[in-house]
């Protein structure tokens, strides 16, 4: 298997969003709940946005011409984390390639990118729900360790 990983530009937007709803519609799947209401050309179009601008950050696995793997990363600020930090917003390795050390390789990219930018850690959310217990343990396996919480959220964007 030949591996390769990548910085996305905002060429990589149709990539990086397709595995993005992917990942999406895995976790509604999982929960038996419809959690995103996403679609692909709108989530292609705010990621060629957002990495464009700078806001944004992907780093792709890609197996020939195929992408099979990204995440994608923001930079933040937190006092309790010692300032500067970085937050995994979406991980995701498509399925025929779980298990392969493709994900344990992509959190490695992650955290060279967060050392070149001088965070002092990176975060992530993965919901604490029993579907959730194998990605918590591959979390927990590549270094990351819970610290509580759980992610919530108030959509302040009104349609129409």
């Amino acid at each position: 298997m030949k591996l390769e990983f990548k910085q996305a530009t905002p060429d990589h937007a149709k990539a990086i969003g397709s595995l993005v709803v992917q990942l999406t519609q895995e976790i509604c799947e999982r929960t038996h709940a419809q959690h995103f209401d996403i679609d692909l050309a709108g989530t292609v179009q705010r990621c060629e946005d957002l990495l464009s601008a700078g806001h944004y950050a992907a780093i792709i696995g890609w197996s020939d011409t195929i992408p099979v793997a990204v995440a994608t990363i923001a930079e933040t600020y937190a006092l309790y984390a010692g300032g500067k930090i970085g937050v995994i917003q979406e991980f995701y390795v498509i399925p025929e390639f779980r298990r392969s050390g493709v994900g344990a390789l992509l959190i490695e990219q992650v955290r060279n990118y967060g050392r070149q930018r001088g965070w002092s850690c990176i975060e992530l959310c993965t919901p604490p729900l029993p579907e959730f217990e194998q990605t918590l343990s591959f979390y927990q396996q590549n270094g990351l360790m819970p610290v509580g919480g759980r992610k919530m959220r108030q959509n302040l964007a009104t349609n129409g």
